[in-house]
């Protein structure tokens, strides 16, 4: 087991991936939704792909649209203007564009396939995915619109960020009066994202606030864990909800909090963020089979997720984002050490060689566990940006 294993004097060389993980995202990935995600007839994009591609399910998933225009755009933008990139990413915005949202502004959570609301807005997601998207659009082909878009949305989103779910939420008022950690952490990352077209100032201003609720409200200091609900002033709920450990989540929120101590030139807080990284991914780590665990009970309790054990795509590449930026940033040879092991775990277990693209849902054993390659929660997003940010990490080694 790697967590007890004495650590070598020299880290591997991990900077070899660079290439591997380039090649897998233009020649597998992005080819794969290029032929099988668009809608020719309606517009925007299916996201229930199985195996081969066949597309199994026809609704339409607001925060999915969003983020496969994101995904489209920032590549075209950062990684190579290809045209069909381009395409892509403006035939998804139309979409959204005619049909996302609300009379108020909110975007629906999910439409029919030729536009129609199949489920209210009840979900700050689509909102925060369809904000990236037109300001990753808007980088790629500069529009005043797009611009308009995703400040609109933006502003929606800080209005209702301390009560997010408003009439659609489930709690009773006042009783258990719980905050979640998704939208900080997603605040962290959209901070970045949305600089261009809500300016350096107002990022600068912002960028303290959702430092101090991922890194001093959810951190927990005495237990380095990072947890997923707390009361409304930090302080501990001994319940589900409150004992609730998302590894994944945890640690995708350090490489974001590592890009803002790169923004900020603050060596400190990314080497704290690189070890409460290192923290959760040993707490998450399954010693038995591999990778890791979808949730965990902080106290070691039986947790309330049936699927608590499942082994999913998207918190093994973002695990390899943040080892690969800790070990940049930071030069720590134990996230190389991880970032080897975790590297084989997740390229032999979730990669499809022969279809392409990555299965999504593995058993704790890590066998596939639903085989197809998109669904209503599993879109075009975290592999391919947790691969070009590896390669990118990677080769400025």
């Amino acid at each position: 087991m790697l967590a007890q294993q004495a650590l070598p004097k020299q880290a591997p060389s991990i900077g070899r991936y660079a290439e591997t993980y380039l090649t897998e995202l233009t020649g597998h990935i992005l080819p794969f939704w290029l032929r099988h995600s668009k809608d020719e007839m309606h517009g925007g994009f299916f996201t229930c792909l199985d195996q081969v591609g066949k597309v199994y399910d026809t609704d339409k998933f607001m925060w999915l649209q969003g983020r496969e225009v994101w995904t489209f755009s920032y590549l075209y933008k950062q990684l190579e203007a290809r045209p069909e990139w381009l395409a892509m990413a403006l035939h998804g915005a139309d979409f959204m564009e005619k049909f996302g949202r609300d009379a108020e502004g909110n975007w629906y959570f999910s439409l029919t396939q030729d536009g129609r609301p199949l489920v209210q807005p009840y979900n700050i997601f689509s909102d925060c995915f369809a904000t990236m998207a037109f300001a990753a659009l808007d980088r790629a082909q500069p529009n005043d619109r797009y611009k308009k878009i995703a400040i609109e949305t933006f502003e929606n989103i800080l209005r209702r960020r301390h009560n997010w779910k408003g009439i659609y939420s489930k709690a009773y008022p006042g009783t258990r009066p719980l905050k979640n950690f998704s939208l900080p952490m997603i605040l962290c990352n959209l901070a970045l994202e949305l600089e261009h077209v809500i300016g350096a100032r107002r990022v600068e201003a912002l960028i303290p606030e959702v430092i101090h609720e991922v890194m001093e409200v959810f951190y927990q200091p005495d237990t380095g864990l990072i947890l997923e609900n707390v009361y409304e002033d930090g302080s501990f709920c001994d319940s589900f909800e409150g004992r609730l450990l998302n590894p994944g989540h945890a640690i995708e929120a350090m490489w974001f909090v590592m890009d803002l101590g790169v923004r900020t030139n603050n060596t400190s807080l990314i080497h704290k963020a690189k070890d409460i990284m290192l923290h959760m991914l040993k707490k998450g780590w399954d010693h038995e089979f591999g990778g890791i665990f979808y949730f965990l009970d902080a106290h070691g309790h039986p947790p309330q997720q049936l699927e608590w054990d499942q082994k999913l795509w998207w918190v093994h590449v973002e695990a390899l984002v943040a080892l690969a930026k800790g070990y940049k940033l930071t030069g720590d040879p134990e996230c190389a050490v991880w970032f080897e092991t975790l590297h084989q775990y997740t390229w032999n277990h979730f990669r499809d060689a022969e279809h392409g693209e990555w299965f999504g849902y593995l058993n704790r054993r890590g066998e596939v566990l639903l085989s197809l390659k998109g669904g209503k929660w599993k879109g075009c997003f975290h592999i391919p940006r947790s691969l070009y940010q590896i390669s990118k990490t990677l080769s400025s080694l």
